[in-house]
């Protein structure tokens, strides 16, 4: 099965400052905010030239995303494929031995589920599968 790429997720310690930084950067103003309650994390979504970049900030100071900042600073966090059929592709990464951070998919940001890959499985780096809920 081949991937989009869906967006670029980057650690952020706080989103009021990061806001602007990346609005400046991008030459491009951000589209959405949004609370993801079942990572407790604040997003912020910026579309540059079809794709997208989210920007993450921990609502919790022992968080998944505080303890990535706590550990290797803000800066890149996962990288985010679009799949068609989420529940199929999870099985079929597990099959091929890949270990899954979730077992059942949970609601992410902007509409999708997702499900998250361990990143000692593919050279250091987090992928996230998403699927558009609709």
């Amino acid at each position: 099965m081949s991937y989009n790429i869906e967006h670029i997720g980057i650690a952020v310690k706080n989103l009021s400052t990061s806001i602007p930084l990346f609005e400046r950067l991008l030459n491009s103003k951000c589209y959405k905010t949004e609370l993801v309650s079942s990572e407790n994390v604040n997003t912020a979504f910026f579309l540059k030239d079809g794709g997208k970049i989210e920007l993450l900030e921990s609502k919790d100071p022992d968080g998944v995303i505080a303890k990535f900042i706590d550990k290797k600073g803000e800066g890149m966090h996962h990288i985010a494929f679009e799949v068609p059929d989420i529940i199929a592709e999870m099985e079929r990464l597990k099959s091929e031995g890949f270990t899954l951070l979730n077992e059942q998919p949970k609601k992410g940001a902007d509409n999708k589920l997702i499900c998250f890959l361990h990143p000692k499985d593919s050279n250091g780096v987090l992928i996230e599968l998403c699927q558009t809920i609709y």
